[in-house]
Parts: C-alpha cells; structure tokens; sequence
C-alpha cells in the first residue's frame, strides 16, 4: 500500500490532514524549516502532535531541512534526544551531517527535496548511510521515477499535488537577492508569484532603434504561444487524474504540498487523494470528475502536471480557486445529543450556503446548510448580529472558525 503524506503548518491542519485519511503529516520545526514562515510547531508542540497522529494511527515527520551551518547544526543536535522521545517517527533532512546525527540518535531519517536526488547511485550512498527514504527531485519524469523506484535499496517519495518552484528542487536566490530573506533557509517570500515587467533596453546608435513612449511593459496575453506578466510563477502540480500512472511506478509514499496553505485546502486535498488511492487499490479503479472540482474549490494557481509527463509551461499567479471564504461566524456551543450547533453571526446566512469550519480539534469540515432554528422555529434565512442553532452531523467545538464559501 502507498503512503499519503499531508502537510500540517499547524494544529488546524494537523488535524485536517488526519481527519481526511492522511498516513502520516509532515511538520516544520520553529526557526529551522523550509516554510518559517507559517506557524509551526515548538519543541513543546511536537510532543502533542505526535501524540495526536497516533490516535489516527498516523505518523509524524519533522522537517529541520534548512542549509545548515554549524551553530544550526549544534542548535539541532541538542535537540534530537527531544525528538527521540516525542515518538517523532522521522526527521526529513537535507543536510547529511545532520542525517548522520539523526541516525548515531536512533531516529529514522528521509532525505529532503532539496537535495535533488536524481539517480540509483545517490539513493545506494545514502543506504550506507543508514538513510530510510528519499524524496525524489520534481524535475523527474515518470519513466525516471518508476526506474529509480524499482532499484532503489530505500524507500522512495514523491510529490503529487501543489505548488512548483521556478528553480531547480527549490534552489532559488531571488528572494534573498530582492529582500534579503533566502529560499534555502525557509525564508522565501516568492517574488516570482507577483506580476514582472519587460524593459526593452536599446541601442540608440542600432539599425533597430525604435522610439518608445514607455519601454516597459507588462505581458498579459495567456492563451497558447503567448504571454503572461506571471512568467516566472508556475501553475501547481495536480496528478489526480494520473492515480494509476502513478501507482505503477513502485513508489512507496506521495506527498502534497502544502504548510503555507489553509487548512480547508489540506483537508480536500488528503480526502481527494485518499479517495483516489482507496479505488486504484480496491482493484475497481473508476475515476471521479467531482476530484478535480473539488480540488478547484480550495486555494490553487491552475493545474499542470509539473515534469511527469512534459516540461511544465504554464503560469499562474493568483489564485484560481472558484470560491473565497468569508468569515461569517464562530461556534458558540454543539449538542452532541441532537447533533446541533449553535452559531454566532456576523454576516447573513441561509439555507443553501456552504460554509467550513476549523479549530484545532475539529479540523476543517465542509457542510452545506439544510437546517436553520432560532428559538426553536425553522427559519430559511438568518440576518447577521444574530445566534442561529444549525443541524450538522459531525461534532464542532465553541470558538471554532466558521466561513461561508461565495462563488467568485
């Protein structure tokens, strides 16, 4: 059976991703992590979590893939007896002092993305060293992925869904160029999601010299064999529709992408796949359009298949998702006896709304209003400034988030 590993950048998440049928969550440590600048988890945190996977008879793996120097690497080494006893079940590395570390500690280890493995004999290298699994680089094909997967002495790991990076497993300067916050060190502030602008630099002396009232310009055409002013910030991948493509290749785990995001768009994304997974391995795999159309309702740049199958071309900078959320309310109580949950609005509501709802033990729960009461009398529609009683199956807790969806 494959592995589905989901992104948790919080306990909101963390939760989500567990809820939807993840196999295992991958979290940051604070200060020491590609994405430092989501929430992540504290040293006192860690413990938690773990102890919440495993009522989900879940995994943790800890990221701490930064580049490291050597006051990063004493930094974490003091830690690792910590992680021993959290029960963490993985550190995901990509520096191989620190894997060598890891491991004199009893921990198991995967090698991080970032360091862009590419072929059997790196995977055979880090076997010797004692190294469990290695997440394959994003700019493999499929025919080189399933070649790798099939002769590798350690498991393999790929990623399946979210967002690309425009440089090389992540490797970019442009963030530390333009603001002194470096990609390598979790830091990145992706430049390359805004709009850019062309300069035509001439030669007033050329034969070309051609007077311009402006020689800078943005690039807004976006159908084929043209131009967007988003050209350096790729669409995200989205292999859903390529389930038993991917299963044939003998990988051992498929990883989303995704701690800097909702965890709306983590919950979707865990049930989607796992769905996908479940069908493909009951041996009566069909596939289900309503995937994709939910994956579109949650946080995304447009879809492509990254480098499986073809060099990705398409960019996207804003999100495409079909619906927003608004924040309309927050969970006051739930009556677990008549499975009801009372509501505190701050914005209209009806029947009909889909709205989501997200706290730290409830998850995210989508739901769709099909009963609405106030003092006891069903009612179709609800003005804000109001407490509204709503009828939902799946428990939700006092001050839980709440937000409805609004088609763009």
């Amino acid at each position: 059976m494959v592995e589905l590993l989901s992104p948790g950048g919080n306990f909101i998440s963390l939760r989500a991703a567990l809820v939807n049928g993840a196999d295992s969550v991958y979290i940051g440590l604070k200060d020491n992590n590609m994405r430092t600048n989501t929430s992540n988890f504290s040293l006192e945190d860690i413990k938690k979590a773990s102890q919440i996977a495993k009522q989900y008879s879940s995994k943790i793996y800890l990221c701490t893939n930064t580049i490291m120097k050597d006051e990063d690497i004493e930094l974490i080494e003091n830690y690792l007896p910590i992680f021993k006893e959290a029960e963490v079940d993985a550190l995901i590395v990509s520096d191989i002092g620190l894997a060598d570390l890891a491991i004199e500690n009893g921990l198991e280890v995967h090698i991080s993305v970032q360091e862009n493995i590419s072929n059997i004999k790196t995977l055979k290298t880090l076997k010797k060293l004692g190294v469990k699994r290695a997440i394959l680089s994003r700019e493999l094909n499929i025919h080189e992925i399933e070649k790798i997967a099939n002769y590798s002495p350690i498991e393999t790991e790929v990623f399946i869904h979210g967002a690309m990076c425009m440089a090389i497993s992540g490797r970019c300067f442009l963030s530390y160029g333009l603001y002194n916050k470096s990609a390598n060190c979790g830091e990145c502030l992706q430049p390359c999601r805004k709009q850019w602008k062309l300069t035509i630099a001439q030669d007033v002396d050329s034969d070309f010299y051609e007077e311009l009232e402006d020689s800078a310009f943005l690039l807004e055409k976006s159908n084929e064999n043209s131009y967007k002013s988003n050209f350096l910030s790729p669409f995200d991948m989205a292999m859903i529709e390529h389930i038993p493509e991917l299963m044939d290749t003998g990988v051992d785990a498929f990883k989303i992408e995704g701690r800097a995001r909702s965890p709306d768009y983590v919950a979707t994304a865990s049930r989607v796949y796992k769905e996908a997974i479940k069908s493909y391995e009951s041996g009566n795999y069909i596939f289900k359009q309503e995937w994709v159309n939910d994956l579109k309702k949650v946080f995304n740049r447009g879809f492509d298949t990254g480098f499986y199958f073809k060099q990705p071309y398409k960019t996207g900078g804003d999100n495409k998702s079909e619906f927003i959320k608004k924040d309309i309310a927050k969970v006051v109580n739930y009556y677990s006896k008549i499975k009801v949950a009372e509501l505190q609005i701050w914005e209209d509501l009806a029947i009909g709304d889909e709205i989501v709802i997200q706290g730290k033990t409830t998850g995210s729960i989508n739901h769709v209003i099909k009963s609405m009461e106030i003092d006891g009398v069903a009612i179709d529609y609800c003005e804000k400034g109001r407490n509204v009683a709503i009828a939902i199956n799946e428990k939700v807790r006092p001050n839980d988030f709440v937000y409805k969806l609004i088609k763009r």
